[in-house]
């Protein structure tokens, strides 16, 4: 008896203290909440605010700052912003020409995203925001009620046991009908940019899906992967990114360009036409690129015809020097080329650092009677342009 009373004494005891103790951290989360609940919090930033005029307002909260500028690709310099009572710096320009441009904030002299928006530019450096100045009918790169291709993220195994990375378009129906096989676009995109770029600055999917929706271009799958094999080697074995070549056409970016060459080739192209559904023959496939992108996709064309008949140059050229030291084949037997080739195309801004040798490029096709269309366009190296050469492109490839 005496045993089973202290056992129902123990039992009430721990039964107490049990509640205590729940009692207490109930407390506590109450107390920490009060906490949380009153911290200080800055006011709220809408940025950017683009307004129905085409005006667009940008706004950086920095009450400590002294300075902030807004650096955009729609301004030739940087412009200085005004601070309010509360510490958000702010401006309103415009109105803009309705497109997709990167921008950032000067603070103090150091530069910075946008930390109030969640779009940004792509890149191996500075990522920059994006501003997206919609027009009063939709632009080839907007959204619009139309069938949607996928975005798809692939891994392959690729140059010195790295696993390279592609961003990979189908267009709408691709699910639908097991048995469809697609012609394919290898999309390049430029100097520090990744794969990423073509798909989140160049709306790759978006001016796809409008030009398929209206009959304007053929459905293709579109790929686009990394073109800077040298960073991606050092990042995945510990080293450091290395610098970008100096010179255009130097022995280290030929060097480098040859590298992509052989990725592309014997890995990526297997990889893509084993796991998805491809016309696999040089009628079918397609290369293209900016900057960067645009001499890989030349010198992989020029260097391996048997393996495309559709060539896109966007903002970029091969040197006549070059040519006839590296690719003589092209211009020694025009007719051969001629032949071979379904399309050569060349786009450049008149404001672009690369106008000048493009230009030349594009004299040097014309006096060895090589054909190709091309388009010189206003502006400069931009993803304005970028977006554009794409999006004439897609309407002649595989037609």
């Amino acid at each position: 008896m005496l045993d089973l009373t202290i056992g129902m004494i123990f039992k009430t005891i721990n039964k107490q203290n049990m509640i205590i103790r729940i009692y207490f951290f109930a407390i506590i989360l109450l107390l920490c909440s009060g906490m949380a609940m009153s911290q200080p919090r800055g006011p709220f930033v809408m940025s950017p605010q683009v307004h129905p005029d085409k005006t667009v307002t940008f706004r950086y909260l920095a009450p400590l700052a002294k300075e902030v500028k807004l650096s955009a690709q729609f301004e030739k310099a940087p412009l200085a912003m005004s601070r309010d009572t509360q510490g958000i710096w702010n401006i309103t320009v415009g109105p803009i020409k309705p497109d997709i441009y990167p921008y950032s904030f000067q603070v103090d002299g150091v530069t910075v995203m946008d930390p109030a928006n969640v779009a940004f530019f792509p890149n191996e450096r500075f990522k920059a925001s994006l501003v997206d100045v919609q027009g009063e009918s939709p632009l080839i790169h907007a959204m619009r009620d139309v069938p949607h291709g996928a975005i798809t993220y692939e891994y392959y195994p690729s140059m010195e046991g790295t696993t390279g990375s592609l961003v990979i378009y189908t267009p709408p129906g691709y699910d639908q009908n097991p048995a469809k096989k697609y012609p394919v676009f290898y999309l390049i995109s430029g100097t520090t940019d990744t794969e990423e770029t073509y798909f989140k600055v160049g709306r790759t999917n978006l001016i796809l899906d409008n030009l398929i929706a209206e009959g304007k271009a053929k459905p293709m799958i579109i790929v686009m992967p990394y073109g800077n094999i040298a960073a991606r080697v050092a990042e995945q074995s510990g080293g450091a990114k290395p610098t970008d070549p100096m010179v255009r056409d130097g022995e280290d970016a030929l060097k480098r360009a040859k590298a992509f060459e052989t990725d592309l080739l014997n890995n990526i192209i297997p990889y893509v036409e084993k796991n998805y559904r491809t016309l696999n023959n040089r009628e079918n496939r397609a290369i293209g690129g900016f900057s960067r992108g645009g001499g890989q996709t030349l010198r992989a064309a020029f260097g391996n015809m048997d393996k495309f008949a559709w060539v896109c140059s966007y903002s970029s050229y091969l040197s006549p020097a070059e040519m006839d030291r590296n690719f003589s084949q092209i211009s020694t037997n025009p007719d051969h080329t001629n032949k071979q080739l379904k399309l050569l195309w060349v786009g450049v801004g008149d404001e672009d650092f690369l106008y000048k040798g493009t230009l030349e490029f594009i004299d040097y096709l014309k006096a060895k009677n090589i054909n190709f269309k091309s388009l010189i366009n206003d502006g400069g190296h931009t993803w304005m342009n970028a977006k554009k050469y794409l999006a004439e492109t897609a309407q002649l490839l595989f037609q």
